[in-house]
C-alpha cells in the first residue's frame, strides 16, 4: 500500500496486490530452491521499484504475512507500517499447537486433487465453523462458498504441483531471526499483529508469541474468526488496518500504539531450559509433518507411474 501520494482525490488509498510466485498468473518455478520468504520478499520489492513507490504500508496475510516481515526486515527505510495477518513461524512454535486436527488438515490439503476436494478442504481452513454454518436464505454459507469456490478454482485451475510444494517448502523452511526482530522494532514504524481466535493453520498463540518479540513497537488484535478473519470481520479488520496508517501518519509513539500490559515476574515464569525444550521439540514435530508430506508426493508420483505402465498379457501354457 503507497503512502507518498497514494490518497486519491476521493480520500481513498491506493492498494496493489498481488500473486506471489507459484501461483495465480506469476511465474512458476520449478526448483523448491527457488522459493523462500526471503526470495518472495525480494519479488516484493522489486514490484515496489517496479510502481515507483519509494516508501509504503505493508500488509500480508498468512504465508504473505511472512514475506511482509522478511520485506520489512530488508528494507526497513521503504516501510511506513506493516501488519500480519494470521501467520506463524518456526521460532513462534509451541507444542501446544500441534493437534490432530491441525494434522489431519494438511493430510487433506496433500490428498486434494479436484476442485471439489480442494474447495472442501479451503472452506474448513479458511473459516470458522460458526461462520460456515449460518443460515443464508434457504442455504448455509458453506453451502454458498462452496459452490463458489469450486467455480474459482475450476476457472483458475488448481495450483501445479511446483507452486504447491515450493510455496509449502517456504512456509515450513520461514524463520525470524533475532537480527531480523531486531531490525523491525527498531525500524521507526508500528507494526500490528491481527489474527483469527479459531485459525486451525495459524494458532491464536503464533500471533500472541510473535506480537510479545516485537515489543514495544507492535499491537496484538483478536478477532472472532478463522484463517480468512479478514473476510469473518470485514469491518473490524479494516478499521483496525486504518487505524494503523492513521497513527503511523500521526506519528504515534510505540509506548501509545502498543497494547501489551507490563510484564511481571509471574508473566515470566518459564524458565529458559523450558523454552529451549518446546523449541526443539517443536522442530521435530514440524519435521515430521515435512517428511510425511514428501512420503505422500513420492507415494503419488509412484502410483501416476504405475498407471502408465502398459499390462502384459501372459498365455496361459497347454499341457501335452
Amino acid at each position: 500500500m503507497e503512502s507518498d501520494g497514494a490518497h486519491n482525490e476521493v480520500g481513498g488509498i491506493e492498494v496493489c496486490s498481488f500473486d506471489n510466485r507459484g501461483m495465480g498468473r506469476s511465474s512458476v518455478p520449478t526448483k523448491k530452491s527457488d522459493y523462500t520468504t526471503r526470495i518472495m520478499a525480494k519479488d516484493a520489492i522489486a514490484l515496489l521499484d517496479h510502481l515507483g513507490w519509494k516508501r509504503s504500508h505493508v500488509f500480508g496475510h498468512s504465508m504473505g504475512a511472512m514475506i511482509a516481515f522478511k520485506m520489512a526486515a530488508l528494507v526497513p527505510d521503504r516501510v511506513l507500517s506493516l501488519a500480519l495477518l494470521n501467520t506463524w513461524c518456526l521460532t513462534c512454535f509451541t507444542l501446544l499447537q500441534l493437534d490432530r486436527k491441525s494434522i489431519f488438515i494438511a493430510i487433506r490439503f496433500l490428498k486434494a486433487k479436484t476442485p471439489e476436494q480442494r474447495a472442501a478442504v479451503d472452506l474448513d481452513t479458511h473459516y470458522s465453523e460458526e461462520f460456515l454454518e449460518e443460515v443464508i436464505g434457504s442455504n448455509t454459507r458453506r453451502a454458498i462458498l462452496y459452490q463458489d469456490y469450486v467455480k474459482g478454482i475450476t476457472a483458475s485451475g488448481m495450483q501445479s504441483n511446483y507452486g504447491f510444494e515450493g510455496q509449502l517448502n517456504a512456509c515450513w523452511r520461514h524463520k525470524m531471526t533475532q537480527a531480523e526482530i531486531d531490525l523491525i522494532r527498531s525500524g521507526g514504524f508500528l507494526v500490528s499483529v491481527i489474527h483469527g481466535r479459531q485459525d486451525v493453520i495459524a494458532q491464536i498463540n503464533h500471533a500472541r508469541r510473535l506480537a510479545q518479540k516485537l515489543q514495544p513497537v507492535a499491537r496484538m488484535l483478536e478477532f472472532h474468526g478463522g484463517h480468512l478473519v479478514a473476510h469473518e470481520r470485514t469491518e473490524e479488520v479494516n478499521q483496525a488496518l486504518l487505524d494503523l496508517v492513521k497513527a503511523s501518519e500521526m506519528k504515534m509513539s510505540p509506548h501509545d500504539w502498543n497494547n501489551f500490559p507490563k510484564k511481571s515476574s509471574e508473566a515470566s515464569s518459564t524458565t529458559s531450559v523450558e523454552r529451549e525444550t518446546n523449541r526443539i521439540l517443536a522442530k521435530i514435530l514440524v519435521y515430521i509433518l515435512y517428511i510425511f508430506s514428501l512420503f505422500m508426493m513420492a507415494l503419488k508420483y509412484a502410483r501416476s507411474a504405475l498407471q502408465r505402465l502398459k499390462p502384459t498379457r501372459v498365455e496361459a501354457s497347454t499341457q501335452k
